[in-house]
């Protein structure tokens, strides 16, 4: 009798509890359904939020804390305190104007836009160099670090403890060590594979070693979504480097899975050189509170490039990623071309390519045969029909991977970067890129281009008509993940 009383007890007791729980279940999960209206990108995420969170909320709320913000809290107000370590911008710009007599004015509307969506100049007096594909890209930023007399500024997304970045650890301890001030800052979440022995060399030198996702700000431990994709150098303030490249030994085509490696930095050298260092700084200053004393005086070059970095990411008030590509491609007259690892365009892109292409605008696109994240790969084969519809012609590269973020418009605007063309990429992480308007400088890309155009093939195969079932279904499955790939 007396077990029996306490089975009957503790059904009791259950019956009262689980309703309460899942009453709190309900009741979370419509706050959080409500909090998702606020926070969705789009009004097709915010269906999925709220319904997601209302049907399932013991499944979606955990998600939702994790992958359902849209904004990195904090960065903006660490952002313009930051501001004060440089010259003023306006300074900047009054003092190197940009040129636009070798180009002409009608860029002039759209080189603003650029500035207007980043809050950085378009500036002259600069030098920008091609560095293609990994060997002339770290050979260049070696060297740079090897005469760097004062500092050196260091940010990646993706370091990788192998031959490159053993080489490329020992350059920054040894000096560090002479005395040289070496900030060194990664992005846990695309370094999850470093060891602590890296890390902690780095630092017995002398080197300043700091994570992007600092723990101490609490409000963003579970913030795991938001990625920094920056890949920053720069020297004493006078040398600066930017692009697809991270450190790892598969960036220089010494991995047997993917074969040759194909991706493009560039050199900087001017004032655009202070604006790539002021990115850096308010990454810098969001990890650690440290302002530092930096040299904002690069000097100007003869080449008098016009040069300015867009620098987008989840903390501006608006969607500067996809701006940035609707702005090029808008621009276009004659020609846009796009290479991107990586294809999951939102709507807005879309439009412009698609809207470009039947205007008369020649719009290709480069993206890779081969894959390196299946699920985004997989996901591209779903937009690609509609871009063969509107005249837009897709090319797959044939030789190994290729990586590179470039985009060539017209005959004299170019821009390399880390920016893919993704809604993660535009969305989610934390991008750079290098915009010249100079047609000597897109000279010299449309002949990289056209190189690895004739290592492409044409893609003109609908989805429905492709004899890959997995390909057929699983691409229509794979972008209802667009959001976050």
């Amino acid at each position: 009798m007396l077990d029996g009383g306490i089975e009957q007890d503790a059904l009791h007791i259950w019956t009262v509890v689980v309703p309460v729980i899942a009453l709190l279940l309900q009741i979370v999960g419509a706050i959080a359904a409500l909090l998702s209206l606020k926070t969705a990108r789009t009004p097709q995420g915010a269906v999925v939020w709220v319904l997601f969170l209302l049907v399932l909320p013991l499944i979606a709320i955990p998600i939702y804390v994790v992958l359902g913000h849209s904004r990195y809290p904090g960065y903006v107000s660490a952002r313009r305190s930051s501001k004060t370590m440089m010259r003023s911008l306006t300074e900047l710009r009054n003092e190197n104007p940009p040129d636009y007599e070798a180009t002409g004015t009608r860029l002039k509307p759209y080189m603003r836009g650029f500035e207007t969506m980043t809050g950085l100049p378009l500036t002259s007096g600069n030098a920008v160099r091609l560095l293609i594909d990994g060997e002339a890209a770290f050979d260049a930023i070696f060297a740079a670090i090897d005469a760097a007399e004062h500092y050196i500024l260091v940010q990646y997304y993706l370091v990788l403890h192998d031959r490159i970045g053993t080489e490329f650890q020992q350059r920054l301890i040894r000096k560090a060590e002479s005395g040289c001030k070496v900030r060194f800052l990664y992005d846990s979440l695309g370094s999850h594979g470093l060891d602590s022995g890296y890390l902690q060399a780095l630092r017995n030198a002398g080197v300043l070693v700091e994570n992007f996702h600092s723990i101490r700000r609490a409000s963003n431990r579970l913030q795991i979504n938001f990625r920094n994709h920056r890949k920053i150098v720069v020297v004493d303030g006078t040398i600066g480097f930017i692009g697809g490249l991270n450190v790892g030994d598969e960036y220089l085509g010494r991995s047997t899975f993917f074969g040759p490696w194909r991706d493009t930095h560039a050199e900087l050298k001017g004032p655009v050189v202070s604006e790539l260092q002021q990115v850096f700084s308010e990454d810098w200053s969001w990890a650690t509170d440290e302002k530092p004393e930096l040299n904002w005086n690069a000097g100007g070059q003869p080449e008098n490039l016009n040069a300015m970095i867009v620098a987008p990411g989840p903390a501006d008030e608006l969607e500067t990623g996809s701006m940035y590509f609707c702005n090029a491609i808008n621009a276009a007259h004659s020609r846009v071309w796009i290479a991107t690892p990586y294809f999951v365009p939102d709507t807005d892109v879309q439009t412009a390519l698609c809207v470009a292409a039947q205007r008369g605008v020649e719009v290709r696109l480069l993206v890779p045969q081969r894959r390196d994240h299946w699920l985004v790969w997989l996901a591209a084969y779903a937009y690609f029909d509609r871009m063969l519809d509107a005249g837009v012609s897709l090319f797959h590269y044939q030789e190994g991977f290729m990586h590179q973020k470039v985009i060539l418009v017209d005959d004299c605007l170019a821009s390399v970067g880390s920016i893919n063309l993704d809604n993660r990429s535009c969305q989610l992480n934390f991008e750079a890129t290098a915009v010249v308007l100079d047609k000597g400088f897109a000279e010299k890309v449309e002949e990289m281009l056209l190189a690895d155009f004739a290592r492409a093939a044409p893609y003109v195969i609908r989805l429905d008509d492709m004899p890959s079932l997995f390909k057929r279904y699983g691409a229509r499955v794979a972008r209802l993940f667009a959001p976050i790939l």
